[in-house]
């Protein structure tokens, strides 16, 4: 039985499985996803390998990029991390979505609250009246 193209389809089973945890070492990947309507992934006997589409010509990577890092360079990185593996090959890459920035960036943490104009903000405390 072949897979994709002229090639087996163990060797596709194999190559979507190296891709995925290469895409998934890169530091500014939190995983792989699905984009609604448009299913990238390799479909085998009796699994799925959501994320990665393997195709003759091209791989097709679908993930979810950590909050921080330009999305043009956590493209460029994964690129970069996929392209030794499928030599000849183009390699897409779509972000599907991204993580919620830290708590902290947010500005959660009450010590570093400040108001539009970057003037911290005091809660329960008022300046007394000139009287």
């Amino acid at each position: 039985m072949t897979g994709r193209g002229d090639q087996p389809l163990a060797e596709v089973a194999e190559l979507a499985d190296q891709i995925a945890v290469t895409v998934t070492r890169c530091p500014d990947v939190a995983g792989l996803t699905q984009n609604p309507g448009v299913p990238v992934a390799t479909y085998l006997p009796g699994r799925t390998v959501s994320g990665v589409a393997v195709r003759p010509a091209e791989v097709e990577i679908c993930l979810v990029a950590r909050y921080g890092r330009p999305l043009a360079q956590v493209a460029t990185q994964v690129r970069q991390a996929v392209e030794p593996l499928v030599p000849g090959r183009v390699v897409d890459v779509v972000i599907g979505d991204i993580t919620s920035p830290p708590a902290r960036a947010r500005g959660s943490d009450s010590a570093s609250r400040a108001s539009p104009r970057g003037v911290p903000q005091t809660r329960g405390k008022r300046e007394p009246a000139n009287g």
